[in-house]
């Protein structure tokens, strides 16, 4: 009898112990956004300031854009190292169509924009064609692109920044809407739109379904080759619309935009417990990743911390976050 009520007492603990790792796996990383948010407000009062607020969701506004389009690529077993790049070719090509500088007539600020997004979609499509015709590593195939589109960006504007943006065009990355930053506005909306594609169509479920075994997707019946091609299509998208939002708060065309941007968008989604390995992930913990890494950069900015420092402690978060996806697979 006491030996069952023993054996009781120790399923009954492991049941619970595997409860609490089942929580903190699923909602981990919103506890450690919860508590840095109230060490932040401690240590620094003006943390929590409706303007500083409005500041941190400007500033993950164009990481969280580029961040939803990595995690459809991660989600696919992919990954996409040429957003920063692609970002910064996407801004000097509406930059030279909103702005007198290079010569040509000022453009409306759509035209710009419609011109960067189809510039990011022939980049993100050209990764893709060749992941998924050609058969490349993803990881050759972007760090080929990450190099390429940059040198475009440099020969197309000379090395030099295009400024006298016009001055309507400002108003994607400068303009607010009912108080609220018009880059803030343009991320919910796309995150919206992508949380809705992912979790409510049969698309959303292809995506998955190739990143967790696309052997088995292919006999499905579903084409792997599109959704891998697409998925890098529209982070090329995603990455151009950053682009133009930089633009439009930078009031000029910077042909070194964007570096380093690539590893903001992995560590946010990989954070929000995106897998690298495919299959497995939710956009809505990619906001949290995007949301943590800037209230990191905020707070560290506030505490007077070197931007090299910062540096650091993303790296440890990107390292952190992959072994904690290495743990839950061996559970």
């Amino acid at each position: 009898m006491k030996a069952r009520l023993q054996r009781n007492n120790v399923q009954e603990s492991s049941g619970k112990r595997k409860k609490l790792v089942s929580i903190f796996s699923d909602y981990g990383i919103f506890f450690v956004l919860l508590f840095l948010v109230i060490l932040l407000s401690i240590a620094r009062p003006n943390f929590l300031r409706p303007q500083n607020i409005m500041n941190v969701l400007r500033q993950i506004s164009i990481n969280g854009l580029l961040s939803i389009g990595m995690t459809f690529v991660i989600l696919t077993g992919g990954i996409d190292l040429s957003v920063g790049s692609i970002l910064a070719f996407g801004g000097v090509i509406a930059a030279s169509l909103a702005s007198d500088a290079m010569g040509g007539s000022v453009q409306s600020p759509y035209v710009a924009a419609m011109a960067a997004l189809l510039a990011g979609l022939l980049l993100g499509s050209f990764n893709g064609l060749l992941v998924s015709k050609m058969r490349l590593p993803p990881f050759v195939v972007t760090l080929g692109m990450l190099s390429m589109a940059r040198g475009f960006t440099f020969i197309y504007t000379d090395g030099m920044p295009i400024p006298r943006i016009d001055k309507n065009f400002l108003f994607f990355g400068q303009g607010v809407f009912l108080g609220i930053p018009f880059p803030v506005i343009i991320f919910a909306i796309v995150f919206l739109i992508s949380w809705i594609v992912l979790n409510k169509t049969r698309y959303g479920r292809y995506v998955y379904a190739v990143g967790g075994n696309e052997k088995s997707a292919k006999v499905s019946g579903v084409n792997t080759k599109l959704i891998i091609y697409s998925v890098y299509a529209i982070s090329g998208v995603l990455s151009a619309l950053g682009g133009i939002i930089l633009t439009a708060r930078t009031t000029a065309g910077l042909p070194q935009a964007g570096q380093s941007y690539e590893l903001d968008a992995i560590a946010a989604a990989v954070i929000g417990g995106t897998s690298m390995s495919g299959g497995r992930g939710v956009l809505s913990g990619t906001l949290i990743g995007a949301l943590l890494i800037g209230v990191i950069n905020n707070g560290l900015d506030l505490l007077g911390v070197s931007s090299y420092f910062q540096q650091v402690v993303k790296g440890a978060i990107i390292v952190g976050a992959v072994l904690l996806d290495s743990l839950r697979k061996k559970d």
